[in-house]
């Protein structure tokens, strides 16, 4: 059975800079917007930017897994692999600051991914991760 779409709200502090990172660099179809909120196609699922003034606030978490310390909150799509790799390419040929370069992390390993990090405009941590074997995604 094929999964449904989820939609995500996530804050932004600038419109402009939303539609062009998720617009241009990631390359989501855009949908409706507003003054104060646009809605992105991210591979399938709606995404929603909506503007909300910036914070001097710096709450940053991390978690260490896989000799890596991963953002806290964030959120992505699981891909193909070979969406994942063209991505990848796309990401580093738009100069994007990875927090995580793209590797495959947990190798020969239940669970094994291809797995990468890096924020938006707004600081919003983004991973995106593919599996060779899609039945992985949930093995324990």
């Amino acid at each position: 059975m094929p999964l449904a779409p989820f939609h995500i709200a996530f804050p932004v502090d600038d419109l402009d800079a939303a539609r062009r990172f998720y617009g241009t660099t990631l390359g989501c179809r855009e949908g409706r917007s507003s003054t104060q909120w646009i809605d992105f196609d991210l591979f399938g699922h709606q995404i929603v930017a909506h503007l909300k003034p910036k914070s001097h606030e710096h709450d940053t978490h991390h978690n260490p897994v896989d000799g890596h310390d991963v953002p806290v909150p964030h959120f992505g799509v699981v891909l193909p692999l070979e969406q994942w790799q063209a991505l990848a390419e796309r990401l580093r040929g738009a100069g994007i600051d990875f927090i995580i370069e793209p590797y495959v992390r947990f190798k020969g390993e239940v669970g094994e991914q291809a797995t990468m990090f890096f924020l938006d405009p707004a600081g919003n941590a983004l991973e995106f991760k593919a599996f060779a074997d899609i039945d992985q995604l949930f093995a324990k």
